[in-house]
């Protein structure tokens, strides 16, 4: 698939000058059909439709896993992040030999705000500071008492890709899980799970997935024996289609999932996965890197910080700009169609749909926007 014929699929990008991906992905015009589909499902209801929605369901995690280098059978769907995430929580036993969660100051509000939840039931949560990205804090913090690491491959803030393997080791080396999360990396940094030996990996469908409405779980195989979850429910069982008495929990990371879930983000969400599978992950972060370097270079006329590393190994598919009157830009920029996000900065996040003109176009605006600001 060309660019040109690429760029065709997203609607989105025919309205406004689009960088926002890190916040939300454009969604392909093929999403159109799954959602007439999913209409007429709905004005001509029978029971009969769930078989067919969960395997699809079931199709979208095997190609999931295809994606990230994960086997069949390791991948459950959600809502959002945070369910799956306290349902792996729930999983967790917290006592005086095991009681200690750690992870950084860098993290998506979500983490922190679940761990200290889970305070009340014996976690003691540890937020390491990490000074220009660096995890070694982090790993000198990991000790026998450790029972999780819950740490981002992406900092969500600067876009840095955070160094998983030495913490990777030394948990594993303690015997304390580690679960990653990785909504800002995946479908923009290639991910091989099995390779990274991460025990549990988060991500979503509405970011660089080009999807929404849908998050999934990677759990390593080996571990799923020993995972009993006490947020739970009925699609969890061995055979919940039978509506039968429910002892026996799933064999594979569908044990980790809940009660009546939304077909619907899977369905949606496949289209873009699909797409994203065509282009190629390498291709994808190729493009990636070549359109966060022409920002930083324009950044650096323009004389604003960047706080994103420039190394590209540690580099996201985010540009984080710093300057006085970001959020006023941001806003002014929006307003006549250039759309990117601030969270404490400005996020500058282009696409494999997005072109290097559109990257200096924007540039462009934002030297104009400012201005006012600094004179």
């Amino acid at each position: 698939m060309d660019h040109a014929t690429l760029r065709a699929e997203f609607p989105l990008l025919d309205t406004c000058l689009y960088l926002n991906s890190n916040s939300t992905g454009a969604i392909p015009r093929g999403v159109e059909t799954v959602l007439n589909r999913y209409w007429q499902t709905l004005t001509a209801w029978r029971d009969e439709v769930w078989d067919g929605w969960l395997d699809q369901t079931r199709a979208y995690t095997h190609a999931l896993g295809r994606f990230i280098g994960a086997p069949p059978g390791s991948i459950v769907t959600d809502l959002n992040l945070s369910t799956l995430l306290a349902r792996v929580a729930t999983c967790l036993d917290f006592d005086d030999r095991r009681d200690k969660v750690i992870t950084s100051d860098l993290e998506f509000p979500t983490v922190p705000l679940l761990w200290r939840g889970f305070t009340r039931y014996g976690a003691v949560l540890d937020v390491v500071r990490l000074t220009n990205h660096d995890v070694s804090a982090l790993v000198d913090a990991i000790d026998e008492r450790t029972r999780c690491v819950c740490l981002s491959h992406g900092a969500y803030a600067t876009g840095a890709v955070l160094d998983l393997a030495p913490v990777i080791a030394r948990a594993h080396e303690v015997g304390a899980y580690v679960i990653v999360d990785a909504y800002q990396t995946v479908g923009a940094v290639p991910i091989d799970v099995t390779a990274l030996g991460v025990d549990f990996l988060l991500g979503g469908a509405h970011k660089w997935m080009c999807g929404a409405a849908t998050a999934f779980l990677y759990v390593r195989p080996d571990l799923l024996p020993e995972l009993r979850p006490a947020a739970t429910g009925w699609l969890a069982g061995e055979d919940p289609t039978s509506f039968g008495p429910a002892t026996t929990l799933a064999s594979d990371a569908r044990r980790l999932a809940g009660g009546t879930p939304l077909p619907l983000g899977p369905m949606i969400s496949r289209v873009g996965l699909d797409l994203l599978t065509l282009v190629g992950i390498e291709e994808i972060r190729r493009h990636s890197l070549a359109c966060t370097g022409r920002i930083l270079e324009r950044a650096d006329e323009l004389g604003l910080e960047v706080l994103t590393p420039r190394d590209p190994d540690r580099r996201g598919g985010v540009v984080s700009l710093r300057f006085p009157g970001a959020e006023r830009v941001k806003k002014a920029l929006a307003a006549r169609g250039v759309v990117c996000s601030w969270r404490g900065a400005l996020r500058v996040a282009p696409h494999i749909y997005n072109t290097l003109g559109e990257v200096d176009a924007f540039m462009d605006a934002l030297e104009i926007e400012r201005k006012p600001a600094t004179t």
